[in-house]
């Protein structure tokens, strides 16, 4: 019986003495850092929309137009017999 304990006693100092010679130490590893993603800058240009009932756009003019749009929905309401009405529209400048 005390053989078979010697020798499980060496098997096993042989295992532990392989295991510690491949056993490596672990390097740190780094982190890898997120960057935000940048919003999206949209460029926006403001003009007069000028519309009829549906919510259709007749016509567009510049920011500082709005005596010309509104005048084009007066016309516009007199002589159809639809109202017409002036809004700002926003739309999206393209480069």
């Amino acid at each position: 019986m005390a053989r078979k304990i010697i020798n499980r006693k060496e098997l096993r100092e042989e295992a532990e003495a392989a295991e510690a010679a491949t056993k490596k130490k672990k390097t740190p590893t780094k982190r890898k850092t997120r960057t935000k993603k940048k919003p999206v800058e949209i460029r926006m240009k403001l003009f007069w929309g000028v519309f009829n009932q549906s919510l259709k756009r007749v016509a567009l003019y510049e920011y500082n137009q709005r005596k010309q749009a509104t005048k084009k929905a007066t016309d516009l309401s007199t002589s159809a017999k639809n109202p017409h009405f002036v809004q700002k529209v926003k739309v999206e400048i393209t480069d």
